[in-house]
């Protein structure tokens, strides 16, 4: 915990009627119209923390007078707590450094610290506030402890409890044999928690994929100032910031070993993409499946039934859609998306130029914004829609005796031109494997249904 920011309450601003920003925040405002969208919630609260414990590594190395110091942690506080999000208007299209919301935090901060103190103009925004700090390392810095906190609170917690809930189906349907399908055609027999069994894996995937991206948004680019080389920069600097956000959020921050690639390029946001992508598509294959598994009821697939959530049609009565697996596809699109972005934005010659990323404002926004979307998604898709799932195992167990694809089994017994032939006739009749096997006599009914024996087929 920030041990300085003690000995100040918590005063009311008069941020209703006065805006604590300044000059360069209200310029920035000016300047950029574009979309009205600002900074995530997470990302203020990241960047109130950076701005915290460079207060509190100054404090405690002697260069900032405490009384000082004490005013920037608790105004940094208020900021971190949400206190002051409207003070904070810069849209996120602005410059690629993220100078801007840099500033706008130092001007608030400064002046909210001035109110505690009763000093106006005691805090200066860029001698106290941004003390031995850049645009450059603070914003990425910002940006990687947001999204690593996401991650970890959020999006992980999200994941397991869904994952174990596909686990529980798993179990609940390992008894319930069903038709397998390859090139949406006939295959052979799998269990339906066998299916399901695959539905958890690639989550357990995903997971671990995360959990690698985690780890290495938690080596931060503090300290690097504007272009790598620490200019400004005292001894231990980085090292403290590092200590104090690890204790606060409880993760493993460390200063990066290379500060030029923690400037020039955005990397590692661009791999904690990637691994919500493929959170995103994990996801996205197994609502489609459910999708397609629960169609019909009558004139579908029809082997799970869904949870009635809510009418699905205006016009026709008694009528259920999927609806949280349309939700989980729509977002799994809308992530992929922002990971095109973040990518774009992460390009050479584009995003990342020489010694500085000049996309980072963006591509915090698209970052926080999959963590957030597959985070609400995967609870209310495990709470809405996996948690209530039924089987149908008699239509399940009438599909397995009806497909041609049964002959399978018997091709060990008969040789695969036999079996073909079969399959073709059964087709032509209407008849079931079974049925044609016995009506000529193919092979002996015990030995038939043994090899039918679709639970066999299955494996262990």
């Amino acid at each position: 915990m920030f041990p300085f920011a003690k000995g100040y309450p918590m005063k009311k601003s008069k941020q209703a009627t006065e805006p604590l920003y300044g000059p360069q925040t209200a310029q920035a405002v000016a300047n950029f119209p574009i979309s009205g969208w600002t900074m995530p919630r997470r990302f203020l609260a990241a960047l109130g923390r950076v701005k915290q414990a460079a207060a509190a590594a100054h404090k405690q190395a002697g260069r900032l007078d405490a009384d000082l110091a004490e005013a920037i942690l608790a105004a940094a506080g208020e900021m971190a707590a949400g206190k002051l999000d409207e003070q904070f208007p810069v849209d996120v299209f602005q410059t690629g450094s993220g100078t801007s919301t840099n500033m706008n935090a130092n001007e608030v901060i400064a002046r909210r610290a001035c109110q505690l103190l009763g000093r106006a103009g005691a805090v200066h925004p860029n001698d106290h506030v941004n003390l031995a700090q850049s645009s450059n390392d603070v914003i990425p810095t910002a940006l990687q402890v947001a999204a690593a906190v996401a991650i970890h609170d959020e999006l992980l917690p999200a994941l397991r409890t869904l994952r174990d809930a596909l686990r529980a189906k798993a179990e609940a349907f390992d008894d319930v044999i069903k038709i397998g399908r390859t090139h949406l055609t006939d295959a052979v027999p799998i269990r339906l928690g066998q299916e399901f069994l695959g539905y958890a894996g690639q989550l357990d995937a995903a997971i671990t994929t995360l959990q690698v991206a985690m780890s290495a948004l938690c080596e931060l680019p503090i300290g690097g100032t504007a272009v790598g080389t620490g200019l400004n920069c005292p001894p231990r600097f980085a090292e403290q910031v590092c200590l104090s956000l690890g204790e606060e959020l409880r993760l493993p921050f460390c200063e990066t070993s290379n500060h030029f690639a923690g400037a020039g390029a955005r990397d590692l946001a661009v791999q904690a993409s990637a691994a919500c992508r493929q959170v995103a598509l994990a996801m996205g294959k197994i609502a489609s499946d459910i999708r397609l598994l629960s169609s019909g009821p009558r004139c579908g697939l029809g082997e799970l039934r869904l949870p009635a959530l809510q009418p699905g049609s205006s016009i026709m009565p008694g009528k259920v859609n999927p609806v949280l697996c349309e939700s989980v596809v729509q977002v799994a699109c809308q992530v992929v998306g922002c990971d095109a972005a973040i990518v774009a934005g992460a390009t050479g010659g584009v995003g990342s130029i020489l010694e500085l990323n000049v996309a980072m404002p963006m591509i915090a926004w698209n970052l926080l914004t999959e963590i957030e979307l597959l985070s609400g998604v995967a609870g209310a898709f495990r709470d809405k829609c996996i948690a209530g799932l039924e089987a149908d195992e008699a239509h399940c167990r009438a599909l397995v005796e009806q497909s041609l694809a049964m002959v399978t089994a018997l091709t060990p017994k008969i040789g695969y031109d036999a079996a073909a032939d079969l399959a073709r006739r059964a087709r032509e009749t209407g008849q079931t494997i079974r049925q044609l096997c016995l009506a000529e006599k193919i092979l002996p009914e015990g030995e038939l249904n043994d090899l039918l024996d679709a639970r066999k087929q299955t494996g262990a």
